[in-house]
C-alpha cells in the first residue's frame, strides 16, 4: 500500500472480528514502532503486547468511557515511555503510537488509540484513581515507565 493511501485509509476502529492477528504481523508493527524518531535519539518508548482475552477484557475496564471496545480486540499494544531517559517521553511515545497505527493500516488491520496518561478511571468517582495506575498495576509495569496509551488492534468488523 502506498504511503498516501495508508494516510487516507487510517481511521479509528472500535469493532473487530474474532480473527486473530498473526504474531509475525504484531512483531513487524513493533519493529516499525521501534524505528520511530525520538528526541536526541533517546529511544525512550517501550511496548507491551497483550493478546490474552482476559487481560484485554481487564484493560477494557481501565476507564469508564472510551475503552470498553478493547475487550473485542484481537490484541493491544501498550505504549510507554521511560521518563528517566527524557522529559520528552510523551512526545516520543506519541510518535511511536502513530507509527503503530499507520503500520497496522498498511497491514489491513484496524486500530484505535485509547488514551491513558492523565485520564481518570472514572469521571464521576475520583477515588478509583487514574487509568495509568490501573494499567501499571494490572500489567506489572515497572517504576520509571509511564503509560501514554493502549492501541487496540484487530481486523475491522464491517457492518
Amino acid at each position: 500500500m502506498e504511503f498516501l493511501e495508508v494516510i487516507q485509509k487510517r481511521h479509528s476502529v472500535r469493532k473487530f472480528t474474532d480473527q486473530p492477528v498473526g504474531r509475525e504481523i504484531i512483531d513487524t508493527i513493533i519493529d516499525i514502532a521501534q524505528s520511530a524518531p525520538s528526541s536526541k535519539n533517546t529511544k525512550s518508548s517501550a511496548f507491551m503486547v497483550i493478546e490474552d482475552p482476559d487481560t484485554l477484557k481487564a484493560l477494557s475496564e481501565m476507564r469508564d468511557r472510551g475503552s470498553a471496545f478493547m475487550a473485542g480486540a484481537a490484541a493491544a499494544i501498550v505504549v510507554m515511555g521511560d521518563a528517566s531517559k527524557t522529559d520528552l517521553w510523551v512526545e516520543n511515545a506519541s510518535i511511536s503510537a502513530t507509527f503503530i497505527q499507520l503500520a497496522a493500516t498498511a497491514m489491513d488491520l484496524g486500530s484505535c488509540w485509547v488514551h491513558v496518561n492523565g485520564r481518570p478511571r472514572s469521571k464521576e468517582d475520583a477515588s478509583l484513581g487514574t487509568a495509568e495506575d490501573y494499567v501499571k498495576e494490572l500489567l506489572g509495569i515497572k517504576d520509571g515507565y509511564r503509560v501514554l496509551c493502549v492501541v487496540a488492534l484487530g481486523y475491522e468488523e464491517i457492518i
